[in-house]
C-alpha cells in the first residue's frame, strides 16, 4: 500500500493487510446485519420461538431475550460488532426493545442495498433517513398517551408477552407495579435496581409472591439461634463483628501467669462490650458484612439475637433499604436513629448441597425501599428464563412510571411508516428514494409480528397502510390480523431509543466506504 505508478512501491503497511473498497464494503456491511436479522426475526413478539444456546463451557440457556442471544455470541465481523454494541446500549439505557432495535437496524441496511444497486449515493440515503428520524420523531410526539395505572398493568404485560412468564401474565404485572409503587412510595424514585429476586426452588412461577423485605442465601452459624422473631430492629454492620486485628505485627513478652492472666481478661472485656453495645440498642437481628467472633456469637444468642455474617455489599445495601437501618462501620458506635425494622425475622435450614446455604428471611419491613418477588418453580433453566423477563419488564415499567406511552403491537411503526411516506411527497429529490426505503424498514415490526403468527405479511401490511393517522391506533393481534391496539403499551423512552439508535447505526454503517484489515480478513 503506497507509492505512485511511476516510481517503485514503498510497502508502509504489512503484506497481510487487506483493503476492501466500493459495493463490496456495503455487500459485507449488508450480509452482516442481515445475519442478525435472521437470528432474531423468529424469537420477536408473542408468538416468537426460543433459541437454545450451547455456550463454549458446556452449559446451555434457551431464551428469546434478544439481549441475551446478541451477549452469547462471539462476533468477529466488525459490522457485526457495530450492532452488538447498538443493542448493548439499547439494554443499558431501557432493558427493553433489543430485538426491535436489531430488527430496524437490519432492514434499514438492506433498503438501502437496494438503492445502491439503481446509483443512489450513500450519502444521499443518509440525508433522506435523517429526514425520515425528524418526521419520526414528530410522529411519537403526536401519539403520545398519559399512563395511569391501568396503562402501567399493560406496559408490564405487554413486556412480559412472549417469554416464559407469560404463562403467568395473570400474577406477575400486578406484582411488578405493586412492587415498585411500593418502591417509589418510600423512596421516591423506583428502578429495577430496587427490586431483588430470589428463586425458591419449590412449586410453580404462579405460587410467586411480593415480600417486604428480602431473602438470603447464608449458612446459620448456630442451630440455637432464635427463629421466627416478630417485630424486630435491625442492624446493618459494615465490617466484622470481632475485635480488630492489627495492621502491623506486633511481639508481646509475657513473663509471668498474671500478666496472660490479665491479656485473656481484657479480650474478653472488649467482646463483652461489642456484645454489650449491640444488646443495648435494642436490636434482635444482627446483619453483618464480614466474620464473627465465635464468643461474641455466643453471648448473642443467649440474648435471643439472630445474627447472620458473610453478606456482600449489594446484600448489604438492599438490607438497609428494607429495613431502613443506616450501614455503619463499628458495633461501637450505634445509635438509635441507626436502627431499622421488621415484622419477621426467620430461617430455614436447608440440607447440604453444593451451595451448603440456608434461607434467611427478613420480612414485613413497614417502609421500605427495595422489595424482593420471590419466583417460584423448580426448573432451573425455566427459573432463569422468568427472572430475566421480570426484569425486562420491571425496567420497562419503571420507565413508564415517569414518562408517556406509546401503542404497541406494531402500531407505532407503522404510523411512523405512513407519517414519512406523507412527508416524503414534499421532497423532490432523490432523498425521496430514501425517505420511502425508511418507511419500509419500519413495516418490518408488523411484518415479523404477522410472520411469526403463521399469517401473510404483504396482506396485512396492505391493511395497515389503508388506514389513516387521524383513526385509533392499530396493529397486529396475537393471532396475526389487523386489529385495533389495545391494552399493548410501551414506555415512549424504549421506542425512540430504539429508533434513534438503529437509524444512527445504519447511517454511519453507510458512511463507510473501505474496510482496512490488518489481519488480512
Amino acid at each position: 500500500m503506497g507509492g505512485d505508478s511511476d516510481g517503485p512501491k514503498v510497502a508502509i503497511t504489512p503484506q497481510s493487510t487487506k483493503v476492501t473498497s466500493g459495493t463490496e464494503v456495503q455487500e459485507k456491511l449488508i450480509v452482516a446485519a442481515r445475519v442478525f436479522s435472521d437470528l432474531l426475526k423468529p424469537t420477536f413478539g408473542p408468538r416468537g420461538l426460543d433459541k437454545m444456546l450451547y455456550k463454549t463451557d458446556g452449559t446451555t440457556a434457551v431464551t428469546n431475550d434478544g439481549a441475551k442471544i446478541v451477549a452469547e455470541l462471539l462476533v468477529r465481523h466488525p459490522a457485526a460488532k457495530m450492532m452488538v454494541s447498538m443493542a448493548e446500549s439499547q439494554e443499558e439505557d431501557c432493558g427493553d426493545g433489543v430485538t426491535t432495535t436489531m430488527l430496524l437496524c437490519g432492514s434499514l441496511l438492506i433498503e438501502a442495498n437496494n438503492l445502491f444497486r439503481k446509483g443512489l449515493h450513500p450519502l444521499t440515503l443518509v440525508d433522506g433517513y435523517q429526514s425520515s428520524l425528524q418526521t419520526a420523531r414528530l410522529q411519537i410526539e403526536s401519539d403520545l398517551r398519559k399512563c395511569d395505572e391501568k396503562k402501567l398493568l399493560e406496559v408490564a404485560e405487554t413486556s412480559l408477552r412472549g417469554k416464559v412468564a407469560d404463562t403467568a401474565l395473570g400474577s406477575f404485572p400486578p406484582l411488578i407495579v405493586k412492587a415498585l409503587s411500593t418502591v417509589l412510595d418510600n423512596r421516591g424514585e423506583a428502578s429495577a435496581q430496587h427490586v431483588s429476586m430470589f428463586k425458591s426452588g419449590t412449586g410453580s412461577i404462579r405460587d410467586s409472591r411480593l415480600i417486604n423485605g428480602i431473602i438470603l442465601r447464608r449458612r446459620v452459624l448456630m442451630d440455637t439461634l432464635p427463629n421466627d422473631l416478630r417485630d424486630a430492629k435491625v442492624i446493618c454492620l459494615n465490617g466484622e463483628l470481632k475485635i480488630r486485628e492489627m495492621s502491623r505485627d506486633a511481639e508481646m513478652k509475657i513473663t509471668t501467669a498474671d500478666d496472660l492472666d490479665s491479656f485473656i481478661e481484657a479480650e474478653k472485656d472488649r467482646k463483652e462490650e461489642i456484645s454489650r453495645s449491640i444488646l443495648e440498642s435494642g436490636a434482635r437481628v444482627v446483619l453483618c458484612s464480614g466474620e464473627i467472633d465465635k464468643d461474641v456469637l455466643h453471648m448473642l444468642c443467649e440474648k435471643s439475637v439472630l445474627v447472620v455474617e458473610g453478606l456482600d455489599p449489594s446484600e448489604l445495601r438492599n438490607a438497609s433499604g428494607a429495613t431502613g437501618a443506616r450501614i455503619v462501620e463499628s458495633p461501637l458506635d450505634i445509635a438509635e436513629s441507626d436502627l431499622g425494622q421488621c415484622g419477621s425475622a426467620s430461617w430455614e435450614r436447608k440440607p447440604a448441597s453444593n451451595e451448603v446455604e440456608d434461607v434467611i428471611r427478613i420480612e414485613g419491613c413497614p417502609n421500605p425501599s427495595v422489595v424482593t418477588i420471590e419466583i417460584g418453580g423448580a426448573g432451573e433453566t425455566g427459573t432463569e428464563e422468568v427472572i430475566r423477563g421480570i426484569h425486562d419488564s420491571l425496567r420497562s415499567t419503571s420507565l413508564a412510571l415517569n414518562e408517556y406511552v406509546l401503542p404497541g403491537a406494531g402500531a407505532i411503526h407503522s404510523r411512523i411508516a405512513h407519517a414519512v411516506r406523507l412527508a416524503s411527497e414534499k421532497q423532490a429529490g432523490r432523498e425521496r428514494l430514501a425517505m420511502e426505503a425508511f418507511a419500509r424498514a419500519m413495516e418490518t415490526i408488523p411484518s415479523t409480528l404477522v410472520e411469526n403468527a403463521g399469517g401473510e405479511p404483504l396482506d396485512r401490511i396492505l391493511e395497515l397502510r389503508s388506514t389513516s393517522l387521524g383513526e385509533p391506533p392499530v396493529g397486529i393481534s396475537e393471532d396475526g390480523k389487523k386489529w385495533i391496539v389495545e391494552g399493548v403499551w410501551h414506555p415512549r423512552s424504549v421506542i425512540e431509543n430504539s429508533l434513534q439508535s438503529a437509524t444512527e447505526t445504519a447511517m454511519g454503517m453507510l458512511r463507510i466506504d473501505q474496510v482496512i484489515s490488518a489481519r488480512g480478513e
